[in-house]
C-alpha cells in the first residue's frame, strides 16, 4: 500500500493517540477480562465476581473457594494463556480473591 506525501497509516495514528493520551492501562484492562472470560469458559465465569488489572498484577474476585483454590495451583498457565491471546505480556502474577 503506497502513503501519499502527509498520509498516516491509521494504525500508526492510534497507536500515537493512545501513547499521547494514556489510554494503554484501560485498552489492557478491557483486553484482560475479554481474555479471562473468553479462555475460562463458562464454568469458571459464573463463579467469577470481578476481573481487574491494576500494573502487571490481574485480580480475579471468585464466589467459590474450591475454585479459587484449584486455580491457584495453574497461576502460571493462566497468565501464559492470557499473555498468549493478548500477544505480549500484560500479566506478571494473578491474585485470587
Amino acid at each position: 500500500m503506497k502513503k501519499l506525501d502527509g498520509e498516516e497509516f491509521i494504525g500508526n495514528v492510534l497507536k500515537q493517540f493512545v501513547e499521547k493520551n494514556n489510554l494503554q492501562s484501560g485498552i489492557d484492562n478491557i483486553s484482560v477480562q475479554d481474555a479471562w472470560k473468553s479462555l475460562m469458559g463458562n464454568g469458571v465465569n459464573c463463579y467469577t465476581k470481578e476481573v481487574s488489572l491494576k500494573g502487571t498484577t490481574l485480580y480475579v474476585s471468585l464466589t467459590s473457594a474450591v475454585l479459587r483454590e484449584e486455580l491457584s495451583y495453574g497461576k502460571d498457565k493462566i497468565i501464559n494463556l492470557i499473555n498468549e491471546e493478548l500477544g505480549r505480556a500484560v500479566i506478571r502474577d494473578i491474585i485470587l480473591r
